[in-house]
């Protein structure tokens, strides 16, 4: 998967003046992780930033020898447990640089800590969890501001499926659909999770990654992408049961607006979470010049 996740360091930012955001991709095998960090690297670079990228864990360990086939049960799972403590590892070494560059910074990292839990049964998942005194919130809200989720090839691109560029990738299609499905689902609840499908030719599924980063940022893009969402909010007049839905987890939210001394500018905090457990974000929202709408997101750390 391709995860797209800003953790800011919200205090040292703002008395800096610079932005530090780190970003994680995740997706399914095939689905344009390399060639989109690539020029989601170059985008920035040439716009005036300093791009980290952190290496896929899993392949930097699985390219010593691993094969998942030749483990036992018991193995597979230790091997999950050390896998996300050497990303985490892996991850701050950047986050570290990043907060003492005196440029605006963007760590991409390549797969994301929820990730893990696609290949483990939740049993499995909890256990590591708790032995280390870890919560989902932590890991999959406050460690990322944004998820994005390349879809795999192998769900509607399927004459582009290869296995031929990645010596760690094995998946035949089948298995390549369901491990993109199991790794789009360990991201339920992440605040900000988008998700990039293949409804468009692979370029075009490029621009739309880069420009989705762009808007989670605030960055005003001009002409350079063109822009063909647009967000709409449903009044619901009543709740079908709980049945009817897929996959979903509750949350608790607060909103907090704040007096603003710009009349067109408005400020809220929003406080996320689950269990007694939370993440925090504020929240921007202007019109620039051309009365575009932009949304500049901070994740705040208590």
């Amino acid at each position: 998967p391709l995860v797209v996740h800003f953790a800011e360091t919200w205090h040292s930012t703002r008395r800096s003046g610079r932005e530090s955001l780190q970003a994680g991709l995740t997706g399914g095998p095939c689905s344009g992780k390399t060639t989109g960090q690539a020029r989601l690297s170059t985008f920035f670079e040439n716009y005036g930033w300093k791009v980290y990228r952190v290496p896929e864990a899993a392949t930097v360990l699985l390219s010593g020898g691993v094969r998942f086939p030749d483990l036992t049960p018991a193995e597979v799972e230790r091997f999950q447990e050390n896998l996300l403590k050497t990303m985490m590892s892996m991850e701050d070494t950047y986050f570290e640089l990043a907060r003492t560059s005196d440029k605006n910074c963007l760590i991409i990292c390549d797969r994301g800590t929820m990730d893990a839990s696609a290949f483990v049964s939740k049993e499995i998942w909890e256990k590591i969890v708790k032995a280390h005194n870890w919560h989902t919130v932590d890991l999959r809200d406050n460690r990322y501001n944004q998820i994005v989720h390349l879809v795999s090839a192998a769900n509607g691109a399927e004459e582009f499926y290869n296995t031929e560029d990645n010596s760690c990738r094995t998946e035949g299609i089948e298995l390549a659909r369901e491990r993109d499905k199991l790794a789009a689902q360990a991201w339920i609840g992440h605040p900000y999770m988008d998700v990039i499908d293949n409804s468009t030719d692979f370029n075009t599924k490029v621009r739309r990654l880069i420009e989705c980063v762009c808007r989670r940022i605030g960055i005003d893009i001009g002409d350079r992408l063109a822009t063909n969402s647009h967000k709409a909010k449903f009044l619901v007049g009543s709740m079908p049961p709980d049945s009817a839905f897929p996959s979903y987890q509750d949350f608790d939210v607060v909103h907090d607006y704040l007096i603003t001394s710009n009349p067109k500018a408005q400020s809220r905090l929003r406080k996320r979470g689950q269990h007694n457990c939370w993440s925090y974000m504020h929240t921007i929202r202007r019109c620039d010049i051309n009365s575009q709408t932009i949304e500049l997101k901070r994740q705040i750390t208590l």
